[in-house]
């Protein structure tokens, strides 16, 4: 049964083109979350850091193959979750570390998943953890961006690292 998980790991070209590799997972969508501004934010807007969204992913997966944990716990171990609002040279709130719970059931297993992992880090794990109120879809241009821009400079000296260090990690779990 297909499920859904929305999370916010720094750039969200990054996060999207880790769980485009996944088995099991269906769909990535790259979007908004988490702000308070009125309507829906555009790229240029939350860039400028005043709307209070994240950079976010919404990943639809089918749990008879890959679980809401094992999800998290992959989100978790590819990006750097005690970089308080950025992620490399990536910096503001836009790219804070965030999981949006779906329902109670994910703030549980999110929880979980964090104090699993926190012998694992020398520095707190930083994560929000915060209810999905609405997610909006970011602009055409940024869905499958990796996929499309994969010689862009970005892609290489960012996205590129971040494949290999999951190709290796989670070897077993790719398409």
């Amino acid at each position: 049964m297909n499920k859904t998980a929305t999370v916010g790991g720094g750039c969200f070209w990054c996060t999207e083109a880790i769980f485009q590799e996944i088995t099991g997972i269906e769909n990535v969508v790259s979007g908004y979350s988490g702000g308070s501004a009125p309507g829906k934010p555009t790229y240029r807007e939350v860039c400028s850091g005043l709307t209070g969204h994240a950079e976010v992913v919404q990943i639809t997966f089918d749990d008879q193959v890959i679980t809401y944990k094992e999800v998290l716990t992959i989100f978790m171990t590819t990006h750097d979750p005690t970089q308080l609002n950025k992620q490399g040279a990536d910096v503001g709130t836009q790219y804070r570390s965030v999981i949006f719970c779906h329902d109670q059931k994910q703030e549980e297993i999110a929880k979980e998943v964090i104090e699993e992992l926190k012998p694992y880090y020398d520095k707190p794990i930083v994560t929000e953890i915060s209810p999905l109120e609405i997610f909006y879809e970011a602009e055409d241009y940024h869905q499958n961006y990796y996929k499309n821009n994969p010689n862009q400079g970005y892609c290489n000296f960012v996205i590129t690292p971040k494949l290999q260090k999951l190709r290796k990690s989670y070897a077993q779990k790719l398409k």
